[in-house]
């Protein structure tokens, strides 16, 4: 797991400063935690937010999107990063622990399918091709068992850990059952390790968040998914926000904990992240809302609407004006 801990400038000067800060920050530091996929967008949030927050320190970490609502639903962090809907499961253990939560969807993404820029011989997959590498009990373990005319080159598969919301939607989405998977891949909850592997590998295939896949362009390949049209399409941010790249295309959120959103420099941070969500989400390279419909996010926020409207279920091949009218007006 990886952790990034933004502090207000000023308070990093010297350990005397941050000594005689500790009493401030000890009551107005925000804690997050959660999804790998939605980390970049909450980095840049909590950086620019520490420019003017006068000494309110926010800590954003990554334990992926399972490992993030474990520590939420415990009562552990503030704000819960997650690449899918809070699970029922998870919703009986916030309930169980007195944990209410409000539900924000903050952007949209796809989930890239990568190769080694030296494979020259797949250009694109089909979902029942996926299916068939990545299900439970799957023997493929060789190029040429995935196509015929594909070459006899060992195939050797990375991907997000079972923590992760990534794994959770890659798998609904494609297997049929979300956490359904052969378990004989390389697993990591941080995508840098999955770039890595496939970058080394001429026979590699992974699956991870798009904004990863655009940041390595020059270190993996992205495959085209032949969606239900019989286009064979690749991950970008037209083809996503079109709704033409399914069914890998989805919605991510932050579930604010209700105890922590009557804290004023909660409801600040809050405030400042869906006011500039537009720049912070595509600084972060994915793909916002308009500002009018994180207006409307933001009024769920405002009047305290708790529990969630997606009703624990992942929003497979969902498009983005489907999720959006959806949320309470």
């Amino acid at each position: 797991m990886r952790s990034t801990v933004f502090q207000f400038a000023a308070a990093a000067a010297t350990a005397s400063t941050l000594i005689s800060f500790n009493s401030v920050q000890a009551q107005q530091a925000i804690s997050i935690d959660g999804s790998s996929t939605v980390f970049p967008i909450m980095e840049v949030a909590a950086s620019e937010f520490q420019k003017t927050s006068g000494g309110i320190r926010v800590t954003v970490a990554l334990s992926g999107t399972g490992g993030g609502f474990r520590k939420f639903c415990n009562g552990e962090t503030d704000i819960s990063n997650a690449s899918r809907p809070i699970t029922t499961r998870e919703i009986e253990a916030c309930r169980s622990r007195g944990v209410a939560f409000i539900e924000m969807p903050i952007a949209f993404d796809g989930l890239a399918v990568v190769v080694n820029p030296q494979n020259t011989w797949a250009r694109d997959l089909t979902v029942a091709e996926l299916k068939r590498i990545w299900e439970p009990g799957s023997k493929i373990n060789n190029w040429s068992q995935v196509r015929q005319g594909f070459p006899n080159v060992p195939l050797r598969l990375f991907g997000p850990g079972t923590a992760s919301g990534t794994f959770d939607y890659f798998t609904e989405a494609i297997v049929g059952k979300s956490r359904s998977s052969r378990t004989d891949f390389t697993a990591s909850e941080d995508d840098n390790v999955l770039v890595q592997g496939v970058s080394r590998d001429r026979g590699a295939l992974a699956f991870f968040g798009k904004a990863y896949y655009d940041e390595n362009k020059t270190r993996v390949t992205s495959l085209g998914i032949v969606n239900d049209r019989g286009q064979a399409v690749r991950p970008t941010n037209q083809t996503v926000s079109n709704g033409t790249y399914n069914p890998l295309s989805r919605p991510m959120f932050i579930y604010v904990s209700a105890n922590s959103a009557k804290r004023p420099e909660v409801r600040r941070f809050i405030t400042f992240l869906m006011n500039r969500a537009p720049a912070i989400v595509s600084k972060a390279d994915y793909i916002p809302f308009t500002r009018t419909q994180y207006s409307q996010i933001l009024s769920i926020f405002n009047r305290n609407r708790v529990g969630t409207v997606f009703g624990g279920k992942n929003q497979v091949g969902a498009e983005i004006s489907e999720v959006l009218s959806r949320i309470p007006q």
